[in-house]
C-alpha cells in the first residue's frame, strides 16, 4: 500500500510524525507492506516516511511575509504534481497547510479521481470562515478527520463525510516528563523562577515577535531578578538569531534544541507566540501570554479588506470559546502588556489556578488518548475500499 501525505510548517512535521507511526503500527496489525512518502519535515522521515521535499522551512502568515516562499513552493508542488502523477498512491492524505495541501488535492481530484482523499486537521475556516477554504475542502475531501468538535460539526454542515478522531497532541503528551523529572534533567532547581520563551517557528517571527518576547524578558528581569528564561529552538537554523538576542538584551537564558516539552515542563510560565504549541503548554499545565504580530500592511489588508474577524487566534481560546489565557494580537503584543500579563499570572495565585481549572475544561473537549491510530486505521480503511 502506497499512501502519500501532504504537510508543511513545524506543527505539520509533528502531526504528520505521529501519524506516520500509526499508521506504520496499524498497516503491521492487518498484514500490510507499506510505503508513505510526503512533504514534511525531519521527524516525518524519522518515523519513517520517505520525504520528497521539506517543508518545514517555508511557511509564512501574511501578505508581505508570503513573497519570499511562493516561489520555492510552488516548485515543491510542481515536483509534488509530478511525481503523483507516475506514482498514483492508495490514498493522499492532506494534513493542514491549506495554500498548498488544497492545489495538490485539486490536481488528484481533477487527474486521479480513483485516488481518495483525506483531510486530517482542516483549514480553519470553522473559526474563521472568511478564510475561504470551506468550498475547495468540501470539493476535493472524500473523508475529513476532524480533531475538534466544532470542526466536525462545521464541516458536516457542508456535506463532507468526517469523522471526529480527537486531538493528536493528547498521544504525544503521553510521553512527556512532568516538572519534577524534566527540572532534573535540565540542571534546574526545584524552586527556581523559570520561563519558557516560545518566539519563532517561522522566518517572518524572527522579526516580528523574537525581539518583543525579549523585551518583555528583559522587563521581568528587572523586576525579579532571580528568574531564568529557558528557550527551546524549533528549528536548529534559528539558533544565531535567538543567541544574538539573547545577549543583545542580555537575557539570563538557556538556548535549548531537541528538548522543547522539557523547556516547557519545567517552567512556572510561558511566553509564546500562536500556535499549536499554545496547545502543549496547556496540556503541560502551564501558565501563558501569548501573542503574534505581523507586517503593519498585512493587519491592515486583514482588517480593512478582507473583513477577517478573529474571535481568538491562540487553540485553547478557540476551544472553549473564551479567553482562558490572555492574547495579545497586532499593537497590542508590546514588551509592557506582555510584561504586565506575565507578572500577572506569576504573582496572582488566584489567577494560576483559575488558569488550570480552565485547561482542564479544555482538555475534556479534545478527545481521547488513541487519536493516532483511530486517524491511521481510518485512513488505511478508506485505501482499501472499505
Amino acid at each position: 500500500m502506497r499512501i502519500f501525505i501532504g504537510t508543511g510548517e513545524v506543527s505539520g512535521d509533528l502531526q504528520g510524525a505521529m501519524l506516520v507511526e500509526a499508521l506504520i503500527r496499524q498497516a503491521t496489525a492487518v498484514g500490510v507492506d507499506l510505503e508513505i512518502v510526503a512533504t514534511g519535515g525531519d521527524r516525518m522521515a524519522a518515523a519513517g516516511a520517505t520525504l520528497l521535499a521539506n517543508t518545514t522551512k517555508i511557511g509564512s502568515v501574511g501578505i508581505l511575509e508570503t513573497l519570499p516562499f511562493i516561489l520555492p513552493t510552488l516548485q515543491i508542488q510542481r515536483r509534488t504534481k509530478e511525481y503523483l502523477q507516475q506514482n498514483p498512491p492508495d490514498v493522499l492524505v492532506l494534513i493542514d497547510y491549506p495554500v498548498s495541501n488544497l492545489a495538490i488535492g485539486s490536481y488528484v481530484s481533477k487527474n486521479l479521481p480513483r485516488v481518495p482523499i483525506v483531510y486530517y486537521i482542516a483549514p480553519q475556516d470553522w473559526a474563521v470562515p472568511q478564510l475561504g477554504n470551506s468550498d475547495r475542502v468540501a470539493k476535493i475531501t472524500d473523508r475529513l478527520l476532524a480533531i475538534f468538535p466544532q470542526e466536525a460539526s462545521y464541516f458536516q454542515n457542508k456535506g463532507i463525510s468526517v469523522s471526529w478522531v480527537g486531538h493528536p497532541l493528547l498521544d504525544r503528551m503521553q510521553t512527556v516528563p512532568t516538572r519534577k523529572i524534566a527540572r532534573a534533567s535540565l540542571g534546574i532547581e526545584p524552586d527556581a523562577l523559570t520561563i519558557a520563551l516560545l518566539p519563532v517557528s517561522r522566518q517572518q517571527e524572527v522579526k516580528y515577535l523574537l525581539p518583543v518576547i525579549c523585551e518583555a524578558a528583559k522587563l521581568l528581569q528587572n523586576k525579579l531578578p532571580h528568574i531564568h528564561f529557558l528557550i527551546p529552538l524549533s528549528l536548529p537554523e534559528y539558533r544565531p538569531f535567538i543567541e544574538e538576542a539573547v545577549k543583545s538584551y542580555d537575557l539570563p537564558a538557556t538556548v535549548l534544541e531537541g528538548k522543547t516539552y522539557e523547556a516547557i515542563a519545567a517552567a512556572d510560565l510561558a511566553i509564546t507566540k500562536s500556535g499549536t504549541v499554545n496547545l502543549e503548554i496547556a496540556l503541560l499545565n502551564v501558565p501563558q501570554v501569548v501573542l503574534y504580530r505581523v507586517h503593519p500592511f498585512t493587519a491592515w489588508v486583514g482588517r480593512h479588506i478582507l473583513k477577517l474577524s478573529i474571535p481568538f487566534m491562540s487553540p485553547p481560546n478557540l476551544i472553549v470559546e473564551r479567553e482562558i489565557v490572555p492574547e495579545l494580537l497586532q499593537e497590542k503584543a508590546t514588551g509592557e502588556r506582555i510584561f504586565k500579563e506575565s507578572l500577572e499570572l506569576l504573582l496572582n495565585t488566584e489567577k494560576r489556578e483559575q488558569t488550570l481549572a480552565n485547561y482542564q475544561q479544555m482538555r475534556s473537549r479534545l478527545g481521547e488518548v488513541g487519536v493516532c491510530d483511530r486517524a491511521a486505521s481510518e485512513i488505511i480503511s478508506l485505501a482499501n475500499g472499505t
